[in-house]
């Protein structure tokens, strides 16, 4: 069955244009939204209520982010997995939590997220890659036991972590174009194991490339197709039963969130976008009809 391509309803998040916005994440308990721009070491917010913008500052790039259960953030950064404090003034200041041995000169952590037991995880990944080094590692961070040793290894780009409503299933894909694969894995919540690796959707026959992802209350899968403007939904059988059209070409990642999490925010990509691109490295929020599953905090 053919899937056509939906045009749905967004709204611009004011002016904030990203060399590489990521990691979008809705904040419930503040009723509002952030995201960063990598490159440009910067976290973003915005008021839900009042689209009233905010940022900070922050002495290495981030990557990603997750709320904690005392209140603050964490991120995955450059140098390792940080506790962030967003201060009153325009600048952020970080607390080193704990790196991997592997995390290299040229290296940043990427794509992160909680399990639904709330610990955290995330990838790394070379910088400068056009040759696509398989250097980068899938982690695993706790506070009871520190930074796991590599969990997933000879990853490219690692991105799209997800995890089910019931946690049994866990998400990832590496975006480079010499992938362009999604696996999905069983999930041991208990110790934070995943297994049976399998293809969950080769991407190579779709438009764009998989970066990042958000789940929906189905257990429905949305994947960023990098390049192609577009975001994929595919069911927990792997199928693909939707495909939304964004005004940009290079979505990077999308989360659900507002009052009624209905809302999907979509960061992007200025960096490498085509010519003719007007909202290249844009934040939208497009309305989807359908519900996310809430995030879960890091429990610190």
């Amino acid at each position: 069955m053919t899937v056509m391509t939906e045009s749905v309803k967004f709204e611009r998040v004011g002016d904030i244009s990203c060399t590489v916005g990521e990691g979008p994440l809705w904040s419930a308990r503040e009723g509002a939204w952030y995201w960063v721009d990598i490159p440009a070491k910067t976290i973003w917010r915005v008021d839900a209520a009042t689209m009233a913008p905010r940022f900070w500052s922050t002495p290495e790039m981030p990557a990603c982010l997750a709320l904690t259960t005392s209140g603050g953030m964490i991120a995955g950064m450059e140098t390792g997995v940080y506790s962030v404090m967003l201060e009153e003034e325009e600048t952020a200041s970080i607390l080193k939590l704990d790196a991997p041995a592997e995390l290299g000169r040229g290296m940043r952590f990427n794509d992160g997220r909680c399990d639904r037991q709330g610990r955290f995880w995330s990838g790394t990944m070379v910088m400068d890659n056009p040759n696509g080094s398989p250097n980068g590692h899938l982690y695993r961070f706790s506070t009871a036991d520190g930074m796991s040793a590599p969990i997933v290894s000879n990853l490219i780009t690692q991105n799209g972590l997800a995890w089910s409503p019931d946690g049994r299933t866990m998400y990832l894909s590496d975006s480079h174009a010499s992938s362009q694969l999604i696996w999905a894995f069983d999930y041991d919540g208990d110790t934070g194991t995943p297994s049976n690796r399998r293809v969950f959707v080769d991407l190579n026959g779709y438009a764009g490339r998989p970066d990042g992802a958000a789940i929906d209350v189905d257990g429905c899968y949305w994947i960023c197709g990098n390049d192609a403007g577009v975001i994929h939904r595919f069911t927990p059988q792997g199928k693909l039963d939707r495909t939304i059209a964004v005004p940009m070409a290079k979505p990077s990642m999308c989360a659900f969130g507002g009052p009624n999490m209905d809302q999907l925010l979509v960061a992007s990509i200025a960096a490498g976008a085509p010519e003719g691109d007007a909202l290249a490295g844009a934040t939208v929020i497009v309305q989807v009809g359908v519900q996310g599953f809430p995030e879960t905090p890091f429990k610190d």
